[in-house]
């Protein structure tokens, strides 16, 4: 990602992810050279437009994981380049472990809803998930972003669905760390598979007012990227 006018790409939503995201890149892409010191705190709160504790937890993830190095009273250094490889190694499976989090609560939250969905959808409800679904399909093959988005869009429908205003609000809650992940995911791991046909199962299933198919469809659609995410992780 290029971060010329960093501060006009910073979304709605959780800033250190995308902090932690923009300084990754400054350092893979040599901007921030090895064992160079990074600019200060107030410099580059100023130059992204957000606050410093925001900087100060983004530098905080990725001294962490051993890409930079905080030497109080002096400054914050990119790790030598032999320490850089090690890190990036270090760092993809770190990554890997969070995603694999993400999907646990991600499958906690959704199975239970389409269960719901399945006994409480009218069909005017069901219509909208009809047109959300087409769309979901139309933008698989594009951009990675704007199809994160429509999926989840579908998701957080199907959970509305559910009737239970507490789940919502948790969906909603982690929705935007969930769309950090799916990007990463699909920008990243080679071979994501392709849950379409579940989707497709999932609607069916609540059209039919089926709880246990639509938990089934659920549960496939997760535990496809689950079980490829726990492969990377072992």
């Amino acid at each position: 990602m290029s971060d010329e006018h960093a501060g006009s790409v910073l979304r709605s939503g959780p800033l250190v992810p995308q902090l932690e995201q923009i300084f990754r890149s400054r350092i893979q892409q040599a901007q921030w050279a090895p064992t160079t010191r990074i600019p200060s705190e107030a410099a580059l709160a100023t130059e992204l437009g957000v606050g410093r504790s925001s900087i100060r937890e983004a530098i905080r993830l990725l001294a962490r994981d051993g890409l930079l190095e905080v030497r109080h009273g002096i400054g914050t250094f990119v790790a030598a380049e032999s320490d850089l490889e090690h890190a990036g190694e270090f760092t993809r499976l770190l990554r890997r472990s969070r995603l694999l989090e993400v999907f646990e609560v991600r499958r906690a939250l959704e199975v239970e809803a389409a269960r719901l969905a399945a006994e409480r959808a009218q069909p005017a409800d069901l219509e909208r998930l009809r047109r959300q679904l087409s769309v979901r399909h139309s933008h698989f093959e594009g951009d990675v972003e704007k199809f994160v988005d429509v999926d989840l869009d579908f998701h957080t429908e199907v959970v509305r669905l559910s009737g239970n205003a507490v789940l919502l609000s948790l969906f909603e809650s982690v929705r935007p760390l969930l769309r950090d992940t799916l990007v990463e995911l699909m920008s990243n791991e080679v071979g994501v598979p392709d849950t379409s046909h579940t989707h497709d199962q999932l609607l069916t299933a609540l059209q039919e007012s089926d709880p246990d198919a639509a938990v089934a469809a659920t549960r496939e659609n997760i535990d496809t990227v689950l079980r490829k995410l726990r492969v990377l992780d072992s």
